[in-house]
């Protein structure tokens, strides 16, 4: 089984896949269903990964702002001026950080990323995780990626322990360079999030590239059925339900040892498959949950494989 942990933020996802949709030519060619044997583990970060928002660790303090206070004016900013939330706490941070006199370049926010706390686990969960996967893979060729989406900051999360275990990272960022304060470069809203989810799905995963193209389910290299996306609220809603409406699966985390009330909302309405603690270690009823999705798809691409070849061996 292979194991991809390096991020290639630049590159389609199956660039380097031998025989990933690609026929001579260039052209794209229909892959067999068998041959889909990348798993996806898709994940949330605030919330999810990590207890709080990222910049109540990071950069809020260091501009002297109190957490509470800050989202409120910035949520009533929003509220005021009919603005987008994001966008308007993107600005707002660079705003009194400049009146404050404090210079934060992108060199500092990553810097600032080393001090964002993870649930327990999250550390080993990539290791501990494949390794559940590479002893039930019986069949060859699977691969297992992780792959982060947030509305949270991509400069923070580079800085964090964590963003050389995920494939690819998808999140709000800052361009350094266009104004006299920094602007927001993308910003990933709570439905804007599903569009990752396809380009997973797709492989088109440079941004610099469209996924409105009409693509048969045949050629797309990583199928919903072999997605597992993590959240832990009502943002993480449209990503769970595009996700198992495809297909694929959904599992919501609460703090540990605090209110569960949202995930088992979610899980009644029927957005998650499981909900569990955000414990991430091995043993814990979110490890155990999810090996149970992953037994369901892994046994899926078995099927699949051995459909593929009773039908190839009865051709005529």
């Amino acid at each position: 089984m292979a194991v991809e942990t390096t991020p290639r933020r630049s590159k389609a996802a199956n660039d380097d896949e031998p025989g990933a949709g690609q026929a001579k030519g260039g052209k794209s060619a229909a892959r067999p269903q068998f041959e889909k044997k990348i798993i996806a583990l898709v994940y949330d970060f605030d919330g999810t990964l990590s207890p709080k928002p990222m910049q109540e660790y990071t950069f809020l303090p260091k501009i002297g702002e109190d957490p509470k206070a800050f989202w409120a004016e910035a949520n009533g900013l929003a509220k005021k001026h009919g603005a987008d939330g994001l966008i308007t706490y993107m600005h707002l941070m660079y705003k009194k950080a400049k009146a404050r006199g404090v210079r934060i370049d992108r060199e500092e926010l990553v810097a600032l990323g080393r001090d964002v706390e993870l649930y327990p686990g999250v550390d080993d969960w990539f290791d501990e995780i494949s390794e559940y996967v590479r002893i039930r893979a019986e069949s060859q060729g699977i691969t297992l990626r992780h792959y982060l989406i947030s509305s949270g900051l991509t400069e923070i999360i580079e800085g964090t322990r964590i963003y050389p275990r995920f494939h690819n990272v998808f999140a709000s960022e800052y361009w350094f360079d266009a104004y006299d304060l920094p602007y927001p470069k993308r910003v990933i809203t709570d439905t804007g999030k599903t569009q990752y989810l396809f380009r997973i799905n797709k492989g088109v995963e440079n941004l610099g590239e469209s996924i409105n193209e009409h693509m048969p389910e045949t050629e797309r290299p990583i199928p919903f059925s072999n997605m597992i996306y993590f959240g832990d609220g009502d943002t993480d809603v449209p990503s769970m339900a595009v996700t198992r409406k495809n297909g694929g699966y959904a599992v919501a985390v609460h703090p540990p040892g605090k209110h569960r009330t949202k995930c088992v909302d979610l899980f009644k309405a029927g957005r998650c498959d499981f909900f569990a603690p955000a414990d991430y270690r091995r043993g814990s009823d979110l490890f155990r949950r999810t090996c149970l999705l992953l037994d369901r798809i892994l046994a899926d691409i078995r099927v699949q494989e051995e459909t593929w070849r009773i039908r190839r061996s009865t051709a005529k």
